[in-house]
């Protein structure tokens, strides 16, 4: 598997250190991800005091699409690191033997249209973090 969500509480998988079975990958989505969504949505809208979280794959294009911020793991290299594991299996490694990771690299992307639309100033500290800026 190379995104998916909640392997363990789906019955996928026994573990994320030791998946057993057949089946082992990478998950797309770490439950520790919503509070960092908070953080950076309390940069901007400082006065919020009621959030909706929309949830959308892949995360870059919400923001491409009017969404304010979209912060989420970086696709391509989960795939990258997913062909790793095929290559490794292939040679003969045990699925069961091989944990099942979480992203190691996520992505900020800011839409400034919409931040604009909704009277919002993205700080400039954020904006260099950002690895996509929408003007």
């Amino acid at each position: 598997m190379a995104q998916a969500i909640d392997p363990v509480g789906n019955g996928y998988i026994d573990s994320l250190a030791q998946p057993g079975g057949n089946t082992t990958g990478f998950t797309q989505f770490e439950y520790s991800l919503a509070g960092k969504w908070m953080e950076l949505l309390k940069e901007v809208a400082p006065g919020t005091r009621r959030v909706g979280v929309l949830t959308v794959y892949p995360y870059r294009v919400f923001a491409s699409h009017g969404g304010l911020i979209t912060y989420g793991p970086d696709i391509a290299s989960q795939y990258r690191h997913a062909a790793g594991y095929v290559n490794r299996i292939l040679k003969g490694e045990n699925p069961a033997n091989l944990p099942v990771q979480a992203p190691t690299k996520y992505e900020l992307v800011i839409n400034l249209k919409t931040a604009k639309a909704f009277g919002l100033t993205v700080p400039d500290k954020m904006l260099a973090l950002a690895d996509e800026v929408i003007e």
